[in-house]
């Protein structure tokens, strides 16, 4: 089935709605999302509460809509239908920014799917005359909301923030045991990690097994509602993300447009979530990346400095991680082992990952396409095409240093122009410094010292 055909046979997406109920120490809510014709379908959630919340309140009902609005896209996918039905009024404005949203999470779909559409013309929205309620949040707010992935990043950012973890707490949606391993080894003790629940409808697991258009969708997008809404319930300030300035690089670059796997940790939707809290959400909690001025290279060559306990228990890997664990055969281990190659012995990389990745021949295009023989990137959230190049440079000037022999991805790449362009400059790299983030003066003078001056000397 086509994208044209499955438009034409299921023109309209309904969002009928929400049920939400406070139950058993928990807000619980799904969303009614329907393709007519086809099937419906009830996503549910539950997040811990602290005590009872007001069901009515203003501020918790458009946090619990918008996050309605950043699920609706997963289950819209299914047909790309052309009309979208709403059951609250949106803004001309509002509608233009789910639109943004939606069109640039969805590059890698279209692009997989080899769809051609713009951002005016794949989705429409009707909405109904019903009102959300407009008035501000009015609760008193403190503290941190540290979303942890079970990666390096937001071990660097637990470990960057080290002294100020008194009021703060961990998110995660649905349980992973690197994650709740990394609160706990950072000092965030078990009554504060706030564990989310989210459970996807089983009749969307049917359409893909049906056939029907499947892809990647901006899951970051979901992370920055929930933890929004979760951070409020609990009378939260600040949630602390961990996405660097390396995730706005693009990973396919069309002459009309750039298609980024990355879109929703990029720094342009931060900056539009924050402004969309500003004017829309208005309950008064703040989002922003600790880590976006910094490089992915940059954030490794920290992390490779933590308590080797943190080594022993982070997991980056997409493919594996329902088992928690690294596969050792995809791009994304394989970045992890590139970026921690300038740091970390190399026979400590294969002991924690598992693999021997940089002797695996089958691994050859994976590093063309990571480093930009190639023209595109791994689908995955990897690096830049330049840090790449520089770590794959001075993994291999440690390695002659040391008098090992080089491994067969390490040797093969020596033999290439971009390690010629690359190799004479690499020393130079780590002291960059994006201007493009949200951070307080305070917080940036920390990240600057620790992740910056640290290593100069």
């Amino acid at each position: 089935m086509t994208f044209s055909e499955l438009r034409t046979q299921y023109p309209k997406f309904v969002f009928h709605g929400m049920d939400v109920q406070y139950n058993d120490g928990a807000l619980c809510f799904s969303y009614h999302f329907e393709i007519p014709g086809l099937y419906t379908f009830q996503p549910a959630w539950r997040i811990r509460c602290p005590q009872p919340q007001d069901l009515n309140e203003p501020a918790l009902q458009r946090l619990l809509f918008s996050l309605g609005m950043a699920e609706l896209v997963s289950y819209w996918k299914i047909t790309c239908s052309p009309l979208v039905s709403l059951p609250y009024a949106l803004t001309e404005q509002q509608k233009k920014w789910w639109k943004k949203l939606y069109f640039g999470g969805l590059g890698e779909f279209f692009y997989r799917n080899q769809v051609t559409t713009d951002e005016e013309s794949f989705m429409q929205m009707e909405c109904t005359d019903a009102m959300l309620p407009d008035a501000p949040g009015q609760k008193k707010l403190s503290g941190k909301l540290i979303p942890i992935g079970g990666g390096k990043d937001s071990i660097v950012t637990l470990n960057l923030l080290k002294e100020q973890l008194d009021d703060a707490c961990a998110f995660q949606i649905n349980h992973r045991d690197s994650s709740a391993k990394a609160a706990l080894l950072a000092g965030i003790p078990k009554e504060r990690m706030c564990e989310v629940s989210r459970t996807l409808d089983k009749n969307m697991l049917e359409c893909n097994a049906r056939g029907f258009l499947n892809g990647h969708t901006p899951f970051s997008a979901i992370v920055a509602f929930s933890s929004v809404l979760t951070a409020y319930l609990h009378g939260i300030q600040t949630v602390v993300l961990s996405n660097e300035s390396s995730a706005s690089e693009a990973t396919v670059a069309l002459s009309e447009q750039e298609i980024n796997h990355q879109y929703s940790k990029s720094f342009a939707f931060e900056s539009d979530f924050a402004a969309y809290e500003k004017q829309y959400l208005r309950c008064g909690v703040a989002y922003f990346s600790l880590l976006r001025p910094l490089t992915e290279f940059q954030i490794a060559r920290y992390f490779a400095s933590c308590d080797t306990a943190f080594h022993e228990i982070f997991r980056s890997c997409n493919a594996g991680a329902k088992k928690d664990c690294w596969c050792g055969h995809c791009a994304k281990c394989l970045f992890v082992t590139v970026i921690l190659s300038p740091f970390l012995p190399y026979p400590e990389i294969v002991r924690l990952l598992g693999s021997d990745m940089l002797n695996l021949p089958e691994m050859e295009p994976v590093l063309q396409e990571l480093c930009g023989i190639l023209p595109n990137k791994p689908f995955e959230c990897v690096g830049s095409r330049r840090e790449v190049n520089i770590s794959l440079c001075l993994a291999i000037a440690k390695a002659r240093k040391q008098g090992e022999t080089l491994p067969l991805l390490l040797s093969n790449y020596a033999e290439t122009a971009l390690y010629q362009e690359y190799a004479p400059v690499a020393e130079q790299f780590g002291n960059e410094w994006d201007p493009n983030h949200r951070l307080t003066e305070e917080l940036e003078n920390l990240v600057r010292k620790e992740c910056l001056h640290r290593f100069q000397s």
